[in-house]
């Protein structure tokens, strides 16, 4: 690649100039990783915190709607379940992470009471309240749970792309770009010491003729003197 590039003071210039503005970008980039990586570790704790409730909370519902058939049978607590009118509202907005775009869902309507629930209290139980209870605290997990899986999900994609932006600016053009200035800093030198060996040539050349012409000064002052002697 070197060889491809002019070696120009110009050129030298432009590239010193792009090594320190690489230089500058890769140490941001490097810090926005390690800052990245900070947030990400944050977000998996919580996200390790999520699966964990969730799986509790999941069983606590499988529990609570097992007990609910077995004692009320499964027609009863299906047809609780087809009395909801109000379905959850689900909205999602978005925050910003480190310049990372992470949703932010939230939900409304999942927690209801029993007239939201839709079936009247004549026909069910304290068992059939308690499985929709256990579901509706499901739901509100699994709400939990994505956001906090997406949000990982993009915090890891955003380092990925900086970890590769980074090692692309360390081990591709950072050092060919210093290639390229050491290529044209040797090139400078050589024309340097060349112009400096053509100058003293000149020099030596010029003095030799300026040598030479004295001697010829010298030469016809003398034979004219020898003239003027004779007469």
């Amino acid at each position: 690649m070197a060889k491809d590039v002019k070696p120009t003071r110009k050129n030298l210039m432009q590239i010193e100039d792009r090594i320190e503005l690489s230089e500058r970008g890769h140490d941001t980039l490097e810090k926005k990783r390690d800052g990245l990586i900070m947030e990400f570790m944050d977000i998996l704790d919580q996200a390790q915190d999520v699966r964990s409730d969730l799986e509790g909370t999941y069983q606590d519902a499988q529990r609570s709607i097992d007990m609910a058939r077995a004692m009320e049978g499964d027609v009863a607590v299906r047809g609780a379940a087809a009395a909801l009118k109000e379905h959850p509202e689900i909205t999602t907005q978005s925050k910003n992470i480190m310049g990372v775009v992470v949703p932010q869902i939230e939900s409304t309507k999942v927690s209801k009471n029993l007239q939201e629930r839709g079936y009247g209290l004549l026909g069910t139980s304290a068992r059939i309240d308690e499985a929709a209870e256990a579901y509706e605290d499901l739901l509100d997990q699994i709400i939990l749970a994505a956001e906090v899986e997406t949000a990982m999900k993009k915090m890891l994609e955003e380092i990925e792309t900086t970890k590769r932006r980074v090692n692309a600016l360390e081990f591709k053009l950072l050092p060919d770009l210093r290639d390229n200035q050491e290529y044209i800093e040797q090139k400078l030198e050589e024309q340097e010491r060349e112009e400096i060996f053509r100058m003293k040539k000149i020099k030596a050349k010029k003095e030799e003729e300026e040598k030479a012409e004295r001697e010829a000064e010298e030469e016809r002052a003398r034979e004219k003197e020898t003239v003027s002697a004779d007469d």
